[in-house]
């Protein structure tokens, strides 16, 4: 298991993880939102955004891109996170949306929906990527923010492990697909299984897979 430190005055420099929201700790700024998303590039299910606001000067041990963290660690720090977090908001777009408004606005749909459902009124977003803007919060995008910043690191573990509980249980619907496996994504085994049985109701329509029109 993870677990938080606390770091007070100068300490707070020494942990790259930390920076961002130093920066906006020290100019008396409290309530920091990290924002990432997980679901973008998958053939199928939805997309999940995450928003987390921690107190000043916590760090949990090991929180990291979620990415580059294991399946096990993710689900650990999942539930530590929810303990040490002031709040902690998750938005879910349905894949049918994603055909509707294309998959970056949807991303931003999901992102707005956590937003919306902290219970504490975030004072600045830290958020992944370079396009998201809002109409109420000042927001810094960060690119890669998901390995730079803790409270983003976080939000995208919390997207991640979410997300992927989401396409166990479909997988339980539409067990001829693998999704427990693949969680979605475009694997070569997801990709011979479309073209078995076809597309499930919970594909992506506007996705199209150049290797599937080959056949």
């Amino acid at each position: 298991m993870g677990y938080a430190c606390w770091f007070s005055g100068d300490l707070f420099g020494l942990n790259i993880m930390l920076e961002y929201e130093q920066k906006y700790w020290n100019l008396g700024i409290q309530h920091i939102a990290g924002i990432d998303e997980a679901g973008r590039g998958p053939l199928a299910g939805p997309v999940v955004a995450s928003a987390v606001i921690f107190p000043q000067g916590v760090l949990i041990d090991g929180v990291n891109d979620s990415k580059k963290l294991t399946e096990k660690k993710r689900e650990e720090l999942f539930h530590y996170i929810h303990e040490k977090a002031l709040a902690v908001g998750i938005g879910i777009v349905s894949h049918d949306v994603i055909d509707k408004i294309n998959i970056l606005q949807a991303s931003f749909l999901a992102m707005n929906k956590a937003l919306a459902l902290l219970k504490i009124k975030p004072q600045q977003l830290l958020v992944d990527g370079n396009f998201f803007r809002h109409e109420s919060y000042p927001v810094e995008n960060i690119i890669k923010g998901d390995s730079l910043s803790h409270s983003i690191a976080a939000a995208s573990i919390i997207a991640k492990v979410t997300r992927d509980a989401l396409m166990v249980e479909l997988h339980e619907l539409y067990p001829q697909y693998g999704f427990a496996k693949h969680k979605g994504y475009g694997t070569k085994a997801h990709i011979e299984a479309i073209r078995q049985y076809g597309y499930s109701p919970i594909h992506r329509r506007s996705f199209h897979v150049d290797t599937l029109e080959q056949v």
